[in-house]
């Protein structure tokens, strides 16, 4: 059972995803916050595996919320669920360790979808925001920046730079494994050892620390 708690401050949305989550046999709305301290406070007392989070809301937005629970020894999943897909969103989001950036006017069933694949581990985004983040890459890194995602990743083994390699290109841990000819479960702990050794929350933020690289 995969336990979810929503952070917004609209009461309408909240109700909203509450009754869209409430028919999935595997999935348990643990807790509804109405803002970001409110979400902090609420993630520590129900500990749940993905938390829905939007951006605006009153005392402590989605972004600094999502910042604090990652600071947590076990930070749950995270979702951004908003209306704004603005380019600062999207990156600010992704570079503050969410795991995935859907907007509000998301089919439900990708909503549903959506939770579970981030619950395995993949992230997930919504095609406009997949759109903006490519956008964002093609700009190309700096110096400074490709020297320095190109030494993170010297730090990792054979093994590990073939699974970051992957990872960059997208593939869910299911597609890793049967590329290297591995388990799922080994690919899954390779990842949390790129993850350690990039300092990265995510695999979109190991995607980024690649393509900065030039090894997309």
């Amino acid at each position: 059972m995969t336990r979810v708690l929503l952070v917004d401050d609209d009461p309408l949305v909240r109700s909203a995803l509450r009754l869209m989550l409430g028919g999935q046999p595997d999935l348990e709305v643990v807790g509804e916050a109405v803002d970001g301290l409110d979400g902090v406070r609420l993630a520590g007392e129900t500990r749940p595996d993905v938390v829905l989070m939007d951006i605006r809301m009153p005392r402590l937005n989605g972004l600094e919320a999502t910042r604090r629970l990652l600071a947590a020894e076990h930070p749950p999943k995270i979702i951004v669920l908003t209306t704004f897909d603005a380019d600062e969103h999207v990156v600010e989001a992704l570079g503050a360790g969410a795991d995935g950036f859907l907007l509000k006017d998301t089919r439900p069933a990708d909503i549903v979808a959506a939770i579970r694949r981030v619950a395995d581990g993949d992230p997930m985004l919504s095609p406009s925001v997949t759109r903006t983040l490519i956008a964002q890459l093609r700009t190309g890194p700096g110096d400074d920046r490709a020297q320095s995602a190109a030494l993170r990743l010297t730090a990792l083994t054979e093994r590990e730079y073939d699974v970051a390699m992957a990872v960059g290109r997208g593939l869910s841990n299911a597609e890793v494994a049967a590329e290297l000819h591995l388990s799922v479960p080994t690919v899954k702990t390779h990842v949390s050892r790129v993850f350690d050794k990039l300092g990265v929350t995510n695999r979109v933020q190991v995607a980024i620390c690649v393509h900065d690289a030039g090894l997309d």
